[in-house]
C-alpha cells in the first residue's frame, strides 16, 4: 500500500461539482493499494498516516504528527500510485489490486482512520475526483506500508 501524503492548509474532494471531503489544515493522502496489500498493511498505514512526523514545532522542525497539531486527514484513492513506470513511456497497472479488492481495502483503511481520528474525511473510490489543495511548504512524502 502507497500513500503520497501532502502537508496542506486546507483541501477537498469534489465528484460531480459537489464536495464529498474537505479539511482544514492537516494532511492529504492519496491512497494506492497494490496486489498483495492486506488489512495488516493499511493498519500499518493509518499508523503512519497520525504517526508521521510532518508538522513543524516552535523551532520549525518536523517533529510533530497530525494528530499533536489537531489537523484533519483527507484520504483519496489513486489506484495510479500502483503503477510501474520502470519501463517504456505508458503506465503498467500489473501491480494495482482488482478493483473488488482495492475497494475493500481502501475502505477498511477508511474505516481504522476513522476510528482513530474523528477529524477524517475521504473522497469516492472509483469515482473522477476533483482534488484541490493547498499545499503547506510544500511537503511531500511517499509513506509505503
Amino acid at each position: 500500500m502507497k500513500a503520497l501524503i501532502q502537508r496542506v492548509t486546507r483541501a477537498s474532494v469534489a465528484v460531480e461539482g459537489r464536495t464529498v471531503g474537505a479539511i482544514g489544515h492537516g494532511l492529504l493522502a492519496l491512497v494506492g493499494v497494490e496486489k498483495g496489500d492486506d488489512e495488516a498493511a493499511a493498519n500499518r498505514m493509518v499508523h503512519k498516516l497520525l504517526h508521521y512526523r510532518v508538522f513543524g514545532d516552535d523551532d520549525d522542525k518536523m517533529n510533530l504528527d497530525l494528530q499533536q497539531v489537531d489537523g484533519g486527514l483527507l484520504l483519496a484513492s489513486q489506484f495510479t500510485l500502483a503503477a510501474d513506470t520502470r519501463k517504456g513511456l505508458r503506465p503498467s497497472f500489473s501491480s494495482a489490486a482488482p478493483p473488488d479488492e482495492g475497494h475493500r481495502l481502501f475502505h477498511y483503511l477508511l474505516e481504522q482512520a476513522e476510528a482513530a481520528w474523528p477529524k477524517t474525511e475521504s473522497g469516492e473510490f472509483a469515482a473522477n475526483m476533483e482534488v484541490s489543495l493547498v499545499n503547506d511548504g510544500p511537503v511531500t512524502f511517499l509513506l509505503e506500508s
